[in-house]
């Protein structure tokens, strides 16, 4: 017999399943909200891991494409490598659990969460959310649960606590946070510039639901858990430390990280710990951990110089910036290029513009979302940080970051009909001190700007830091935090605008959560950051978008048909479209509304199309004048090609004003000539007359 809970969560039923399914993991949890069911699993490893000086957790969010009824696409009819999306959403997973888990733990621990099956009504990224919660809860793995995590939407500027997948499509906000019992752990949004006091409200609102379900997490746990197992511990012993310091004093140390330069920062932690090596040549227990020993020493020394002394490792207030530079059209012949430098972190976005057509498509579970136009990606390469290895492609860190500012600039973007263009934009980080992410939203504004794509508003990013000492009370927020003070602080929380409002939040901590005057300290300093930096740096280097495309970026025309006269223009089997692409080498993309976008490079050549299609859809009268080719010549009279795949006859009483015995002594093939609609024959065809042109014709 298996045991089932439930509770009522946004109006819809959530019922939890244990020791239903999967009994040989250490924890699972069965997953039921309304008819959306997820399988969530917890597993460690019997030992810790040789060799390792981090936690090593795999969080897994398998989408399972018969969970919508469909077969995956593809040669092999499978589900292989997990999609951007999954990615993410296993990454929105990983930051509030990761925190929970003891510092001191070594042994492989895996999240799994497989997605059996979509109701449209609830949303399964909550439902495995909660799942991994109440599996790694139920498990004997060592953690310090529960999380929980809702999601908010708005719509009209009402919050709406987990929205279903349709009002997620058309919400002004897209926010999930993660609480624990007393405080907020992860923050993750995307927002049309909502105001910073109502994005605060939203987050508070979420947790007040989070503190709902970890009650009914804690009955499960009650009813159901395990004794959490010993494991073997890998904390620094604390003789170590004693013995470190005798031989490297605090002060020592402290000059040692205390430099704004990287490079001058890690030639002398390298020189400290040659020296501590040949002082403990002989204690080989301690060489193993020396390390992360010198890690932890640095660490305690930064947050100290911080926390206490109101020192930054690089000299600079609390609240400033790094010395920041912005440029655009570095890169020739791209569509769109900018360059923005905030001290040693430097992102260079190119932008190219294409037919609509080359947007990306989407096939996953969400059936509101098919597909997208603004593609954003960012790429690391280990020189950017000085180190050497070989390129395998984007790891989840880089998928992440490109979704961040992908997100953050959604909302700033012309529609369709605005700017019938799919964008991509590629963020290349030439070099990296910390806060990538944001300087590449920094970037790719002003390179969307520089292409000529009419933006509503220019979008700024910034990373706030924390170190807090004992108690919630103790703690200072450090505004654009670099590599060391992310590294060796608590909290990295990245917030993207523009002078209006919000478009995204990613808020990664290292620890059990934050205080509501942490959060809302950090929103009013990002704010106040992200206003400098886009008005005394961005806007000085690029005022706003430029009003045409870029000379080498093609150039698109969008014109409205009927819907019903698309057949007309795409013709039998695509002949009509296609004469009229290879006639004029265009790129013409039509969409079931009528919608015709028209791409090239050449004005005549894409004006030669809008005509042809023009004069295809249009219904014909009497007294219509049209230029066309003569493509046939019968003895009755010759037909017309007035546009691609349409055609009209000019009997040959209608050539010429005087009579005539033969066409040919007239016309011949390929001749251009004025006709005049005369109506329809009777075979339905159009009736033309080259006689009765009017003089004055144009």
């Amino acid at each position: 017999m298996y045991k089932s809970y439930s509770m009522e969560l946004a109006g819809r039923t959530l019922t939890v399943d244990i020791d239903r399914v999967a009994k040989q993991a250490n924890g699972a949890a069965f997953m039921h909200y309304g008819d959306t069911v997820v399988l969530s699993t917890a597993t460690a490893s019997e030992k810790p891991r040789e060799g390792i000086d981090f936690f090593p957790l795999s969080v897994e969010y398998e989408e399972k494409m018969y969970a919508v009824g469909k077969i995956p696409g593809g040669f092999n009819k499978r589900e292989g490598k997990a999609s951007e999306h999954a990615i993410l959403t296993s990454r929105v997973i990983d930051r509030p659990m990761r925190p929970l888990f003891p510092k001191d733990y070594r042994n492989d621990v895996t999240l799994n969460n497989m997605v059996m099956s979509v109701d449209p009504q609830c949303n399964p990224e909550v439902v495995a959310m909660l799942g991994s919660s109440i599996a790694t809860c139920i498990s004997d793995i060592p953690f310090d649960g529960p999380c929980a995590a809702t999601q908010v939407g708005m719509i009209d500027g009402e919050l709406i606590i987990n929205p279903t997948l349709e009002q997620n499509s058309r919400s002004d906000l897209k926010l999930t946070v993660a609480s624990t019992r007393e405080k907020v752990i992860m923050i993750e949004a995307g927002a049309n510039e909502v105001p910073e006091a109502k994005m605060i409200e939203a987050i508070f609102e979420a947790d007040k639901v989070n503190k709902e379900i970890i009650a009914f997490i804690d009955k499960i746990v009650a009813d159901c858990g395990k004794a959490k197992h010993s494991y073997e511990s890998c904390a620094v012993p604390e003789e170590l430390f004693a013995a470190m310091k005798e031989i490297v004093t605090p002060e020592e140390m402290e000059v040692a990280v205390f430099s704004d330069d990287k490079q001058t920062r890690e030639e002398n932690i390298r020189q400290v710990t040659a020296k501590l090596e040949g002082a403990f040549a002989d204690n080989e227990e301690w060489l193993a951990v020396l390390g992360e020993a010198v890690y932890q020493y640095q660490k305690k020394t930064v947050r100290k110089m911080i926390l206490k002394d109101h020192k930054r490792p690089d000299g600079r207030a609390i609240t400033q910036i790094r010395p920041l530079a912005a440029e655009t059209d570095i890169v020739p012949r791209v569509h769109g290029s900018a360059m923005f430098t905030r001290g040693q972190t430097q992102i260079c976005t190119i932008t190219t513009l294409a037919p609509l057509s080359e947007g990306q498509r989407l096939d996953g579970l969400d059936e509101f979302e098919t597909g997208k136009r603004y593609m954003h990606h960012y790429n690391f390469p280990s020189y950017s940080v000085g180190e050497t290895k070989p390129s395998r492609g984007p790891g989840r860190r880089e998928i992440g970051h490109g979704a961040l500012a992908e997100k953050a600039l959604v909302p700033v973007l012309p529609s369709e009909e605005e700017f019938p263009y799919a964008i991509r934009t590629v963020s290349e980080t030439f070099e990296s001190n910390g806060s990538t992410s944001q300087a590449s939203i920094c970037a790719s504004t002003m390179s969307l700007m520089a292409a000529g794509v009419p933006i509503k508003k220019p979008v700024a990013g910034i990373s706030c830091g924390l170190v807090t000492g004992e108690t919630d009370d103790d703690y200072i927020v450090l505004t654009d935090i670099q590599g060391l003070e992310d590294f060796f602080g608590d909290m990295d929380f990245k917030v993207a605008g523009t002078h209006d409002g919000i478009t995204a939040i990613q808020m990664d901590i290292k620890i059990h959560g934050l205080t509501r005057p942490i959060i809302e300290e950090a929103i009013t300093k990002t704010k106040q950051a992200r206003e400098y930096i886009l008005t005394e740096v961005m806007e000085k280097c690029i005022a706003g978008p430029r009003e045409h495309v870029n000379e080498y970026a093609p150039k698109i025309v969008q014109i409205k048909i009927d819907p019903e006269k698309i057949g007309d223009v795409v013709g039998q089997r695509g002949k009509t479209i296609n004469a009229i692409i290879d006639e004029t080498g265009v790129k013409i993309d039509i969409t079931d509304d009528g919608a015709v976008s028209i791409c090239g490079t050449e004005q005549k050549m894409m004006d030669k199309a809008i005509h042809y299609i023009q004069t295809i859809v249009t219904d014909y009268k009497e007294g219509q004048i049209f230029t066309g080719k003569v493509v046939s010549i019968k003895e009755f009279g010759a037909f017309i090609e007035f546009a691609p795949g349409k055609e009209g006859m000019v009997h040959i009483s209608k050539i010429a004003k005087e009579r005539i015995n033969r066409v040919e002594d007239v016309l011949t093939l390929g001749d251009e000539v004025k006709v005049i609609c005369m109506g329809k024959d009777k075979m339905g065809r159009m009736s033309f007359s080259i006689k009765d042109v009017p003089a004055d014709a144009k």
